[in-house]
């Protein structure tokens, strides 16, 4: 992976100046092996086209069959548990209607859990080399 600018960049609102990143994964229900094909693309497109919307900017994003990884920056005036939660319910609705075999496998596309860490005690660049590493996983 090549990274193109590791300096931190800040985001800029009327009154604000900030840079919140973390590190999320979060699962399909049942950990089952769901995200593949035509389906992840979809969720890559989702993902990114609600970027402006909910107020977030992913910085690294990987997609496995049974889990995804996001490196995202967040808006701290909303926070990083409801953008997830938004995130969780729009994609989960949407591939559940475009992919109707979807609610034959399982009854919702998400868990209720998420896992959430701060970007602080390691480099920006080694979060975005390891979740970039897990693809190969």
């Amino acid at each position: 992976m090549e990274i193109s600018n590791n300096k931190k960049e800040y985001q800029y609102r009327e009154s604000l100046v900030f840079s919140c990143q973390y590190h999320v994964v979060f699962c399909p229900k049942y950990r089952r092996p769901v995200l593949v094909n035509n389906i992840q693309l979809r969720l890559k497109e989702l993902l990114l086209e609600k970027q402006k919307e909910y107020k977030y900017k992913i910085l690294e994003m990987e997609i496995m069959k049974d889990h995804l990884h996001l490196l995202i920056d967040v808006d701290p005036q909303i926070g990083i548990y409801k953008i997830i939660n938004q995130i969780k319910g729009y994609t989960s609705r949407t591939i559940r209607e475009e992919f109707p075999e979807m609610k034959s496998k399982l009854p919702s596309l998400w868990t209720r859990s998420k896992f959430i860490s701060t970007v602080g005690s390691v480099s920006l660049e080694t979060v975005k080399k390891y979740i970039e590493e897990q693809k190969g996983k």
